[in-house]
């Protein structure tokens, strides 16, 4: 996050340390037994202003500050979603004995089942963004970076007891972090390990259901049910995503896991049960859900995995040994360039230079750019209109954009399986999620269709170098991609010969 925007969030601050303090109140009471001095001095500890009151920063209107936080947690979403992603990419492999393998594939199912949900969430919040009559935020910054809320910095990285222990830790509930229990001591252990001071996402919440739900702040009439027809929906978008069933092919996720959260909005009700869903579903053990939430799941998995490192020593990993934020070399490196913002020159990051697997990242970089350009489009076109002949834009985009989800999922599959370097190191490769360098479509649907087709063209040529270059094991998917994309184009090319 750009550093200017610290001096923004200081309602979200407070509200963090408040929260800190309540969690500290809480476990002293426990180990002093509620004695009268400790509930005194919790009565005492939170005023009427620390609960209640929130003052929207200079430069702000509530519904601009309310928009700020959205960016935010639209940005959180989507890290996750990815950093989640990756480390169901990483797991599995030759070196896992037969006897471990279903069990490791069912925690990948469960992994790749919570961040379709972080999907549904970072849907979710556009919708709310749209309701609201705001800008939608699909970016992201590129890795690595931080922000005051997020847990830990964002990193790609295989599978560990650590990188699980932080990915418990930013779904824990605050009650949980800051027990007695035995896992989360570990838990923490390992986090502060790697990230001394870990920061937390659930004041976030607690700033923007406050700020949501009052008139005073953001008035009725900002909320847009006209734009009810331009949302996402759950008929649209969570096909067969019911129980976290689709892809549970191992039957790993546990019985009861919710449904993909793609909440159409009309109301400010609305937007609050919308943003507190979504909290619940990261965090909530209070049982209040009969659902399984990520943290009870990412919980399960990490003691499981406990086991399992514990039986296996040293002699295998649960994951492939992929590399950590990966990426593709400038074709000019400039030596003499500083680092980017928040970054230092000694942040892992691990350079891809085998050329097979440079040519299938640059493959990978396009479609999701694609994924995240037809994401974007799908916010500007109506339910059932703007129809061309039998196929409908909006139909077809929400189409394409669960095709990308496959194409991602197959190029980085064959990516954790292609050395990182040639010759060298025993590490593989992984799809680097490059950042695009924008998202921002053009005006005019034409123009639109358009920026799709060009992605389209650029990958054809990825696929005609790596029908030339790479093993043919691959040949089957990369002539059936482009096969599709042909189809598309032509749908494309077809619908912008027709006067707008």
């Amino acid at each position: 996050m750009q550093s200017n925007y610290l001096r923004f969030l200081g309602p979200v601050f407070k509200r963090a340390q408040i929260e800190d303090r309540r969690a500290e109140i809480m476990r002293q009471s426990a180990l002093i037994g509620g004695k009268e001095g400790i509930q005194t001095f919790t009565t005492e500890s939170f005023t009427e202003e620390d609960q209640q009151q929130i003052l929207i920063p200079p430069e702000f209107n509530g519904k601009d500050y309310v928009t700020f936080l959205l960016h935010i947690d639209a940005e959180i979403e989507h890290g996750l979603m990815l950093q989640y992603l990756y480390a169901a990419y990483s797991l599995g492999g030759p070196q896992v004995p037969d006897q471990y393998r279903d069990q490791i594939s069912s925690w990948q199912e469960v992994i790749l089942g919570i961040a379709k949900e972080e999907m549904g969430h970072f849907v979710s919040v556009q919708n709310v963004l749209k309701l609201i009559g705001a800008p939608l935020h699909f970016e992201r910054q590129d890795y690595p970076w931080d922000t005051p809320f997020y847990p830990f910095p964002f990193k790609l990285e295989p599978l560990t007891l650590n990188s699980l222990a932080k990915y418990v830790y930013a779904e824990a509930p605050v009650d949980f972090i800051n027990s007695d229990d035995p896992w989360a001591k570990e838990i923490k252990d390992r986090v502060a390990a790697e990230v001394p001071k870990a920061n937390t996402v659930g004041a976030l919440f607690h700033v923007l259901l406050h700020l949501i739900q009052d008139p005073k702040v953001i008035s009725d009439d900002i909320f847009q049910a006209d734009t009810y027809p331009y949302q996402a929906k759950f008929d649209e978008w969570g096909r067969g995503y019911t129980g976290g069933q689709r892809g549970n092919t191992k039957q790993g996720s546990p019985p009861g896991s919710p449904d993909v959260l793609v909440m159409p909005l009309a109301s400010r009700d609305d937007a609050f049960n919308a943003l507190n869903a979504i909290a619940e579903q990261g965090e909530d053990n209070t049982g209040a859900s009969a659902d399984p939430s990520h943290f009870e799941r990412f919980l399960n998995i990490y003691k499981q995995m406990s086991a399992v490192v514990k039986e296996a020593g040293s002699s295998w990993a649960p994951a492939r040994n992929v590399a950590v934020n990966p990426y593709i070399p400038e074709d000019v490196e400039d030596g003499s360039s500083d680092p980017s913002e928040g970054q230092t020159a000694d942040e892992e990051r691990d350079q891809i230079t085998n050329p097979d697997a440079q040519n299938w990242g640059h493959l990978f970089n396009l479609r999701y750019r694609l994924l995240l350009n037809f994401l974007t489009h799908s916010f500007v076109l109506e339910d059932g209109l703007n129809s061309a002949g039998a196929i409908t834009p909006r139909g077809l985009i929400i189409n394409s954009t669960f095709g990308e989800m496959y194409n991602l999922r197959s190029i980085a599959t064959a990516m954790v399986q292609m050395p990182l370097t040639v010759g060298t190191g025993n590490k593989t490769a992984g799809p680097p999620f490059l950042t695009p360098y924008t998202l921002s479509l053009p005006a005019g649907e034409h123009n639109r269709w358009r920026v799709h087709a060009d992605l389209l063209q650029a990958s054809a040529t990825m696929i005609d170098t790596l029908l030339k270059t790479t093993a043919a094991q691959h040949h089957r998917y990369l002539y059936a991609l482009q096969e599709a994309d042909s189809k598309l184009l032509q749908i494309i090319s077809d619908m912008v010969a027709v006067p707008a």
